[in-house]
């Protein structure tokens, strides 16, 4: 069950949706727009129109199109492909064109770039590529079908190495934006964290890779060895004691273990940083856990198996109406308690007592530039002004998570980005600048021995060319007085 709280502010509008062009019959005896293509425009036309998420639209957009098996593989890279790649394609788009790509109607640019991915990136025959695209772009704006059939051209005229030569700056950190498709501020952030910039290109590499699906097998309610072994070529994750890795992808709604709520997807490197929390020891009791920050819910789902075991609960709280519903969803049947409220408000809401809790996480709202790899769009929607109200954000429920734990209890502030403006710095300046007593306690101890480069700590990055996870940072506070 969930406590409601009175609505904080609009709700977000709906993504995705169709462009009804397409739906038209083919003009002038045109061959009709192969499904999966069809899917794939929609999809990528739908997150730079709508503002929608690929990972919501594209598997409506294949079930309405009636895509699958082998066609629907093909929809998926062609669309995660072209989102990775936009501003790369762009490049290349607007040299071949002889035009800012800003100055090209949306829809035939949409088109354009998936033409672009299948002729730079995909074994699709130049001809099929060009030819298909162009099609596409009949049905969308007739009058832009020869434009579009010359841009295409003169991009196949060059694999895309060729074109990366010719378009390349002299700029180092230029340069490896534009190679590895990411806006040059990611790349210096990158480059921050990581002390060089050689090993922020293996790890801008690594987000333009498929990321594999992660399950966690829910302690106390099965193994991770059991869970794998009715999965067909699943297998244990490399370093989390609860994680499974799906072969191929697969759809997880479709497993049992995940629709009983055995299990559920969530990347490795989550696991591990909500581990860190867990394994920590605290003294005294140990019977009150607080997620401060749980929408959608993975992490409080893994904290509430835990807890079930220890003879614990857990307190959960999302802000959003929606995400504490799925939250309420994703830990049904444990001992977890959910709250739409602000974390903000500890000492003020009743459910949030000031010296509460023995353990508190702090999965803060953050940049998301540590699952660049699953959210393809996000690069290119994220700008550096969204930083200052985000770190004020995190600080601010930091500072809260100070409040709401008891002497001797501990936090785990967590986020899913590697800027050091949200990681390292937001930690520093919340402790600066609370009057309540909190150490930094070192976190590889809590973390598998098996897990490489971790660090000199107290904190720990985690990466994804590094450790195949997302790029996940911990840090753990003990308050002592």
């Amino acid at each position: 069950m969930i406590r409601p709280a009175p609505r904080r502010g609009p709700g977000q509008r709906p993504a995705g949706g169709r462009d009804d062009r397409l739906a038209r019959p083919p003009r002038g005896g045109r061959p009709a727009i192969d499904p999966a293509r069809e899917a794939a425009y929609e999809a990528v036309a739908a997150v730079h129109r709508d503002d929608a998420y690929a990972n919501l639209v594209l598997p409506r957009l294949l079930r309405e199109n009636g895509v699958t098996g082998r066609d629907a593989a093909f929809a998926t890279e062609l669309t995660y492909g072209t989102l990775r790649q936009t501003g790369t394609l762009d490049a290349i788009v607007a040299a071949a064109a002889d035009r800012a790509v800003e100055r090209i109607d949306p829809p035939v640019r949409d088109a354009l770039r998936i033409g672009a991915y299948q002729l730079l990136h995909m074994r699709v025959g130049a001809h099929a590529a060009v030819a298909t695209t162009v099609d596409l772009v009949r049905s969308l704006v007739p009058g832009a079908a020869g434009f579009a059939n010359a841009v295409l051209r003169r991009v196949g005229e060059a694999d895309r190495a060729a074109w990366l030569d010719r378009l390349a700056p002299a700029d180092p950190v230029a340069r490896a934006a534009l190679v590895h498709a990411h806006p040059e501020w990611i790349v210096n952030a990158f480059a921050d964290a990581l002390g060089s910039l050689d090993e922020a290109e293996l790890a801008l590499d690594a987000d333009n890779l498929p990321p594999p699906v992660h399950l966690c097998a829910r302690p106390g309610l099965i193994t991770p060895a059991d869970l794998s072994g009715a999965l067909p070529g699943a297998s244990p994750g490399r370093y989390s004691p609860y994680a499974v890795v799906l072969a191929g992808g697969g759809d997880p709604a479709a497993i049992p273990a995940i629709r009983q709520g055995h299990a559920h997807v969530q990347d490795e490197g989550s696991q591990l940083v909500a581990g860190v929390l867990a394994d920590a020891p605290v003294t005294g009791p140990d019977e009150r856990w607080l997620d401060l920050c749980a929408g959608p819910g993975g992490k409080a789902g893994l904290l509430g198996a835990l807890a079930a075991e220890r003879g614990a609960h857990v307190t959960a709280v999302e802000v959003a109406h929606h995400r504490a519903a799925l939250v309420a969803q994703a830990t049904k049947g444990l001992p977890v308690y959910t709250i739409n409220a602000d974390g903000r408000d500890v000492g003020k809401d009743p459910d949030l007592p000031e010296r509460g809790f023995d353990r508190v996480l702090v999965d803060a709202p953050c940049t998301g530039l540590g699952a660049l790899r699953r959210r393809p769009e996000a690069r290119w929607r994220r700008r550096p002004a969204d930083l200052p109200p985000l770190t004020r954000l995190q600080r601010e429920l930091l500072q809260a998570a100070f409040r709401a734990v008891r002497p001797g209890g501990v936090v785990a502030y967590v986020t899913c980005s590697p800027h050091q403006a949200e990681t390292e710095v937001s930690v520093t300046e919340a402790a600066r600048r609370s009057p309540i007593e909190m150490d930094l306690v070192d976190a590889r101890p809590y973390l598998p021995a098996a897990l490489p480069e971790t660090g000199t700590g107290p904190t720990v990055q985690l990466w994804p060319h590094r450790h195949g996870t997302d790029a996940m940072f911990v840090a753990l506070l003990r308050r002592t007085s």
